[in-house]
């Protein structure tokens, strides 16, 4: 095809589109995009911000800046350890670096994360899209391992917005706040019902019998369970965790001692999940409760529509206030 030949990465992964014309039909905007517009912005302002892709610039939304700062965005081929080291030198010489890559892809730079960023505590902006269940991409593109090995990372901030005014207020904090190393982790797709902005862990409902823990896009299935068990006199704690590392779990604590269950709701792999990672904590302080982890499990996610795949993996709202249901019983 023509249209896929003069515009390689738009084709790339393409959806419904005019075979005439070759205009994609109803695209829809996503957190991608709107880090690119968001980036963008603050680069108006502020010579030392350097995007950085690994030929994927359309996929991650940095086209408007590559439009804008031609002198400041680097695309270093599909070489996302190469990405990672460049930056890393950037960051040495007092640039802001932000590499802008897929969950799935970040992982072939897990070597140069460590030694070439992380050991000298350098400030490179991670925006990793793609994070969670990705549906229409595939198995290779799920993202759900990058919770398990960046909060492995030393120095690692790991920030997650679940709006799109909590991404533009992160990737700020990440740029002008944070020092060291951070992470802002989106999805693929836009925001849900949840469109307000809270930075900071923060409880969007409180009750009394169970709490629920989550972060991301995953706030809205939380949110959604939260709604019609209040209808059958059920009321819950719904915790959304904006950092998930450093992980600050006196909040959890604090609502456990009221609730005395807990459920923890999250697109990603179960080993070293944020659910392990609290658990463990709460145990070092001496404190068990009846734990339920909602995730992705150890295996590998298929390919289908992330809605099917919530509900396969047990993550949608029915199965969050199914498990509810069992808890109480």
């Amino acid at each position: 095809c023509t249209y896929a030949e003069m515009h390689p990465d738009v084709y790339h992964g393409v959806g419904p589109f005019d075979p005439v014309s070759g205009d994609i039909k109803n695209p829809k905007e996503g957190f991608g995009d709107r880090m690119g517009k968001y980036l963008t912005e603050f680069a108006k302002d502020d010579d030392s911000i350097v995007a950085l892709t690994a030929a994927m610039s359309d996929g991650t939304g940095l086209n408007l800046f590559a439009s804008r700062y031609p002198e400041r965005f680097l695309d270093v081929g599909i070489t996302e350890g190469n990405a990672v080291a460049v930056a890393a030198g950037l960051a040495k010489q007092g640039m802001k670096p932000v590499f802008a890559v897929y969950s799935t892809f970040l992982q072939r730079a897990y070597d140069m994360l460590i030694h070439d960023v992380s050991l000298l505590n350098l400030h490179v902006v991670f925006c990793v899209d793609r994070a969670g269940i990705v549906g229409k991409d595939g198995e290779t593109h799920q993202g759900t391992f990058d919770i398990a090995y960046l909060s492995s990372i030393p120095n690692m901030t790991i920030l997650t917005p679940a709006s799109y005014e909590e991404l533009k207020e992160m990737l700020q904090k990440a740029l002008y706040e944070i020092d060291g190393p951070v992470t802002v982790r989106y999805p693929r797709g836009g925001e849900g019902e949840y469109n307000i902005c809270r930075v900071e862990d923060s409880f969007i409902k409180t009750g009394k019998d169970v709490t629920l823990v989550t972060y991301g896009p995953l706030v809205n299935q939380a949110l959604d369970a939260e709604a019609k068990l209040v209808k059958e006199g059920i009321s819950c704690d719904v915790l959304k965790l904006g950092t998930v590392k450093p992980l600050d779990i006196t909040a959890i604590s604090q609502s456990l001692d009221k609730t005395g269950k807990l459920i923890v709701i999250e697109d990603v792999a179960s080993a070293n999940s944020v659910g392990e990672q609290i658990v463990m904590k709460l145990a070092l302080m001496g404190k068990t409760y009846p734990t339920k982890l909602l995730n992705s499990g150890n295996g590998i996610v298929t390919h289908g529509d992330p809605k099917e795949l919530y509900q396969l993996l047990g993550i949608d709202s029915d199965s969050i206030q199914k498990t509810v249901h069992e808890m109480l019983k």
